[in-house]
């Protein structure tokens, strides 16, 4: 049953209400006119698009690579979570299985640690938990500002592990991943310092996310595949992109530390959420997804869109938004975020429809052409699908 489309959709649904939501509440926090507005959303926007969304998604290609039933409890629990969190009972009990959600992809990370043992694998693991440390702070009250150190290094570090292990293939030394090991260390514990003292906890994170940028401008196989044509190009703009937008986000925690709400927290929130991970997410869609769901998501030209109009908007956003606390700037390139995000989706959507219609049937489409910028889904299980070499 776990290998069936329908089941692997059924578990994405509830990650892609989370989406859906998130984006919702993004608006209603922007000030502008929202499908859906309730007195809960607005206040919980950063754990849904972090714990729904992106939590359910990652667990559900954690268990898609571990290759047991077991597995999929952690993406069932965060969808149901979310799920939870957006009805009428009481948050608790959605961020009760959130927790649970997160403590079982710790688990999943173990089991694949004592056959696997290796440096990227670390790397994820210390991403895992930094989430579930994040999801208990939530849970027992605390206000969601204060969880942003620990819900980015969640997803730095689980993007951080996949680049270190596919950046082997460019490298002919041991050192540089370690180098990357420490640093990753740092990423994870610059939060706990960061409860203690918030900002010279944020001014550590901050200095880390630099270490970091540089180690993968120097490291990762995208510096290369820039020049490639296609998907590969495609991925390794949208991960350079990202890579400039953390760098962002590294700075202003080292020079503007404690940042907790105004103009500077918006830029520094949605430099690492939108402009590095969502950045990650289109540069991985059509290599990632068919892996997870069985069905081909074929790389097209159209693809540059939504991805052109996200880093525009972003820098609209934050350069004279922020920066210079011009509200419209700031309320246009929100705006503009959300429809990048969702035009994204629909395009992705259609490249996957007219595939199916192409090609009924078929599980191998375009989308498993070459592309050596992209992570292998497998964490390092026996069942390996190396997506870097289209096998």
């Amino acid at each position: 049953m776990i290998t069936r489309t329908p089941f692997r959709l059924t578990l994405l649904i509830p990650g892609g209400l989370g989406l859906l939501a998130g984006l919702d509440a993004a608006l209603l926090l922007l000030g502008l006119p929202a499908p859906i507005t309730t007195d809960r959303l607005p206040d919980i926007h950063g754990p849904l698009m972090v714990f729904a969304f992106l939590g359910t998604l990652i667990a559900l290609e954690r268990a898609v690579a571990r290759g047991r039933g077991w597995a999929y409890l952690a993406p069932g629990a965060l969808g149901l979570g979310g799920i939870a969190a957006l009805s009428p009972l009481p948050l608790i009990i959605g961020q009760g299985l959130i927790t649970v959600g997160f403590a079982l992809q710790i688990v999943i990370y173990r089991s694949v640690w004592r056959r696997h043992q290796q440096i990227y694998l670390a790397v994820q693991t210390l991403g895992a938990v930094s989430a579930f440390a994040a999801a208990l702070l939530w849970l027992a009250g605390v206000p969601v500002p204060h969880l942003t150190p620990w819900m980015a290094a969640y997803l730095i570090l689980t993007i951080a592990g996949e680049r270190i292990e596919l950046s082997r293939l460019a490298r002919t030394s041991e050192r540089p991943e370690q180098i990357a090991y420490w640093i990753s260390l740092v990423i994870f514990a610059a939060p706990v310092l960061a409860l203690l003292h918030l900002e010279a906890g944020q001014m550590l994170l901050g200095a880390a996310l630099v270490a970091l940028v540089i180690w993968l401008w120097n490291n990762d196989i995208a510096r290369g595949t820039i020049h490639a044509k296609g998907l590969p190009r495609f991925t390794a703009a949208c991960l350079l992109a990202g890579y400039g937008w953390l760098a962002v986000a590294g700075f202003m925690w080292i020079l503007q530390a404690p940042i907790l709400d105004g103009r500077a927290y918006d830029a520094v929130l949605h430099a690492v959420f939108l402009g590095f991970v969502m950045s990650m997410i289109f540069a991985h869609a059509a290599i990632i997804l068919p892996a997870v769901i069985r069905k081909p998501l074929p790389y097209r030209a159209v693809f540059w869109v939504p991805a052109a109009l996200l880093h525009a908007s972003l820098l609209l956003r934050v350069a004279v938004g922020d920066l210079r606390d011009q509200v419209w700037a700031v309320s246009l390139g929100g705006a503009l975020n959300i429809a990048a995000v969702l035009l994204f989706v629909i395009c992705a959507a259609t490249s996957a429809a007219l595939e199916a219609k192409n090609a009924p049937g078929s599980l191998h489409g375009s989308s498993r052409r070459s592309d050596p910028t992209a992570p292998s889904v497998s964490s390092g299980t026996s069942t390996r699908i190396d997506l870097s070499k289209g096998k």
